[in-house]
């Protein structure tokens, strides 16, 4: 039997799915973008998290204005906020729990971009 697999960065197991502790060891030591390149490699690899974390865009809002045209890169305590705090948010797996199979719950789907014969097949 499988004890543990790894799968897109995480480890699932008997007891839920993990962050891959290498993953987070690559984020945690992640050093402090210097050049607009830098924040937007950053920001394309926090992006794939920007559902599970809430309030992404707020966090995030300091490093995109650096991105921004005709802007002067000035790394602010506001920027330094949002890179530890994403980089907090991205290495830890709080939202990432197994429901439990035998419970009750609830799954909703916005259908207003696709007709109803869609989502039911």
């Amino acid at each position: 039997m499988v004890e543990k697999v790894q799968f897109l960065g995480h480890m699932i197991t008997q007891d839920g799915i993990d962050v891959d502790p290498t993953k987070v060891e690559v984020v945690l030591q992640w050093e402090r973008p210097q050049t607009i390149t830098e924040i937007k490699s950053f920001l394309g690899l926090a992006g794939y998290y920007r559902r599970c974390i809430e309030g992404f865009s707020k966090i995030v809002l300091p490093l995109t204005k650096l991105t921004q045209k005709n802007q002067a890169f000035e790394w602010s305590p506001q920027s330094e906020n949002s890179f530890q705090e994403l980089k907090r948010k991205m290495t830890s797996s709080l939202v990432l729990i197994l429901p439990y199979p035998n419970g009750k719950f609830e799954v909703y789907c916005d259908t207003s971009k696709q007709g109803l014969g869609y989502v039911l097949m």
